[in-house]
C-alpha cells in the first residue's frame, strides 16, 4: 500500500476532478483524507497501486508531491486508549508519525520517517506487547 500526498487548489471541484481522474483509471481510494493549509489543499489517500494513482493524477495535472510506505496497524475499537499506547509505543522506538489516518478496512495507516523500525513495533503490538501504563 502506498501513500500519495497531493497539492490542489483551494476551490470548488478540486476534489471532484482528482475523484474523476481515478475512477477514469480504474484506480481505487483505499483510504485517506483532505484539508486546506495555509490556502492550499493538501490531501493523503492510500492506495493498492501507488503508481497507477500517481500516473493518473499527474496525467489529470494534479500535483502529487511525495509517495511512501505505510504501516497499517489494526486497533481494539472497543478498548479506550488504543492510539495513545501505540503512538507512544512509537515514540518511544523514536519513530516520527507524519501522517495518520484510518482506510476502508478500519486500519490505522501511518506515514513514519523510519519504516523498518515501524514495521517492528506494528509487529511488537500485534503479538500483544503494550507500554506500562503512565504513571
Amino acid at each position: 500500500m502506498k501513500d500519495l500526498e497531493i497539492h490542489l487548489p483551494d476551490v470548488a471541484g478540486a476534489l471532484a476532478a482528482m475523484g474523476e481522474a481515478l475512477g477514469r483509471a480504474a484506480v481505487s481510494v483505499e483510504g485517506g483524507g483532505a484539508w486546506v493549509v495555509d490556502g492550499t489543499g493538501v490531501a493523503h489517500f492510500l492506495f493498492q497501486d501507488g503508481a497507477a494513482a500517481e500516473a493518473a493524477l499527474r496525467a489529470a495535472g494534479i500535483a502529487v508531491v511525495a509517495q511512501r510506505d505505510v504501516v497499517l496497524q489494526r486497533l481494539q475499537q472497543d478498548e479506550p486508549g488504543q492510539l495513545g499506547k501505540l503512538t507512544r509505543m512509537m515514540a518511544q522506538a523514536g519513530v516520527n508519525i507524519s501522517v495518520l489516518y484510518s482506510d476502508h478496512a478500519h486500519q490505522l495507516v501511518l506515514v513514519v520517517d523510519d519504516l523498518e523500525r515501524a514495521q517492528r513495533v506494528s509487529q511488537a503490538w500485534s503479538r500483544g506487547e503494550r507500554p506500562p501504563a503512565p504513571g
